[in-house]
């Protein structure tokens, strides 16, 4: 099971997403934490605070978004509750079925472990960066990241299939790269090592970097809102296709980029 909760203002603006897009959003970050513990989703449950000028159309629109993001998976909205606010919020609880495995946590990776990637990074932090500058669309490239804001696409089946080849730990990129593996080094008392030339960056970013002035790799490394997947394998575990390798576990503490320490940057909820 897995809650999150979703503030208009904080994690998505009305004037820049549609209520079609808000939904897929708040359904796909909750379905992609139950993947990431290894789980099949199966429902979800949603909490709606709504204001005095948000009308019946949004509101169907919204639940379209759920029910087409959930249909990705097999799940169902099972259920949730109404009531007014200042600003539109959803709160969402997702549930899932380990079919009797034991989750994949945070806390299991050991060194000598390959971390690896399920997933885009850096899109939706793209499209943030485009619609905070007032780009609306353009080029087939920037109307990808756009999209990539507004509706991320997890790697949903990636998630159950690291689980079943013996993933130590995993979770979804939604902070930001850095910050998320930071979280499974503190978890698991080790260190990160990643390798800058792994983490490819895309012709999406390099154009919308090139037109913003801005550094891809910075996207790529902090970026948060893909929900791409994250995990550590056993050295001996043969990747699947859909996952890349991005560095290894080490001795030690903290998160390090060709050796060198960066500030993992990302969304921190106690500091933002």
């Amino acid at each position: 099971m897995s809650t999150d909760l979703l503030i208009e203002g904080r994690h998505f603006r009305r004037d820049w997403s549609s209520g079609y897009d808000i939904g897929r959003k708040a359904a796909a970050q909750n379905l992609s934490d139950i993947v990431a513990m290894g789980a099949d989703p199966t429902a979800l449950v949603v909490g709606l605070g709504l204001p005095a000028d948000v009308g019946a159309d949004w509101v169907d629109a919204l639940t379209d978004g759920f029910r087409d993001e959930c249909d990705l998976v097999g799940a169902t909205v099972a259920g949730g509750d109404i009531a007014r606010s200042e600003t539109v919020v959803l709160g969402v609880t997702a549930l899932g079925d380990l079919g009797g495995r034991s989750p994949v946590t945070r806390s299991g990776a050991r060194p000598g472990d390959v971390v690896a990637v399920a997933g885009r990074l850096g899109y939706a932090a793209a499209g943030l960066a485009l619609l905070g500058a007032g780009v609306t669309g353009g080029s087939p490239d920037l109307v990808t990241l756009l999209e990539a804001h507004r509706r991320p696409r997890p790697p949903y089946p990636c998630g159950p299939r690291a689980a079943l080849l013996g993933a130590t730990a995993m979770l979804d990129v939604s902070d930001g790269l850095l910050q998320d593996l930071g979280h499974v080094a503190d978890a698991s008392g080790v260190a990160v090592e990643l390798d800058a030339a792994a983490l490819r960056v895309p012709q999406a970013l390099s154009v919308a970097a090139r037109d913003l002035g801005a550094d891809p790799l910075e996207w790529v490394l902090t970026g948060g809102d893909d929900h791409a997947l994250a995990a550590t394998f056993p050295p001996e575990v043969g990747l699947p296709p859909e996952w890349t390798r991005i560095g290894v576990v080490a001795e030690g503490r903290g998160v390090r980029v060709d050796g060198q320490t960066w500030a993992r940057g990302g969304w921190d909820h106690f500091r933002a």
